[in-house]
């Protein structure tokens, strides 16, 4: 079975003062809060449980209409702990997991993503061609597009291929989190575990080519530049980015819109 966790934690310093009264996971983009894309993502991967790690636990994630497990800890703000913290949550089954910034879009995401799920063993990243791959933790391809090294924001990158916030992993994953020396800043890092599975022979790696989009939400201006991106989607097609209330038949409270609009990504 596959799960997911969302790291919708954090403390959101690059939004000051906006995170001091609300998550950034919370703030709409366009018509829904940003923590609609990020759940969106992970169920078109056809999972139905997810644990939603934000800090400190608010009482505006209760409302959610599919009502995701809450797990407040400061863990979100180092990445690979938050499996640690997750840990009877995912119990033996493999797990996805999300940063809370990042929104996925593109025609055949669902066939990607579908892929990656199906993996019993090892882990999969998301690897996306970036023209300032130093920003970024960056995959370097070998013979036969093989992966051969991770490198977390590189002064001179090898490769343009940024990976992106969203992996895959068995559940070793767990045990590689227990395993992880924190940074100099105190950090488990991701990027570690991603490298451990590179080590074990046991990294795959899907790139997102042309045709999808891959935005990072995490500062003053980025949430607006999304909502412009997904306004005109759904106002000339007449669709529903991120809709949930298409994803569960059951949810409580779906995603209002007209009859005639159908989900979309």
């Amino acid at each position: 079975m596959l799960k997911g966790i969302v790291l919708a934690g954090g403390s959101g310093t690059r939004l000051y003062p906006i995170t001091r009264v609300i998550s950034k996971q919370l703030l709409p983009i366009y018509d829904k809060p940003m923590i609609y894309y990020l759940l969106s993502t992970q169920m078109l991967a056809g999972i139905r449980e997810i644990l939603v790690i934000p800090t400190p636990v608010d009482r505006r994630w209760k409302p959610m209409g599919h009502s995701p497990q809450l797990c407040g800890t400061s863990a979100s703000q180092r990445l690979a702990e938050a499996f640690i913290v997750g840990a009877d949550f995912t119990g033996s089954d493999r797990v996805a997991v999300v940063l809370g910034d990042n929104i996925f879009f593109g025609d055949r995401l669902s066939e990607l993503l579908a892929r990656a799920a199906a993996r019993e063993e090892g882990a999969t990243i998301f690897a996306y061609h970036v023209r300032d791959p130093e920003r970024y933790g960056v995959v370097t391809f070998g013979e036969a597009d093989h992966p051969v090294r991770i490198e977390e924001k590189p002064a001179k990158p090898a490769s343009n291929w940024a990976i992106t916030g969203l992996c895959f992993f068995d559940n070793r994953v767990v045990r590689y989190a227990h395993r992880v020396e924190p940074s100099r800043l105190g950090e488990l890092g991701i990027t570690d575990l991603q490298t451990r599975s590179l080590s074990a022979n046991a990294l795959h790696v899907e790139r997102m080519g042309w045709g999808y989009t891959w935005l990072d939400t995490g500062t003053v201006a980025s949430p607006i530049d999304a909502g412009m991106f997904v306004q005109p989607l759904e106002k000339r097609q007449g669709v529903k980015v991120a809709c949930l209330g298409g994803r569960l038949q059951a949810a409580s409270a779906p995603v209002p819109g007209p009859k005639s609009t159908s989900c979309l990504n």
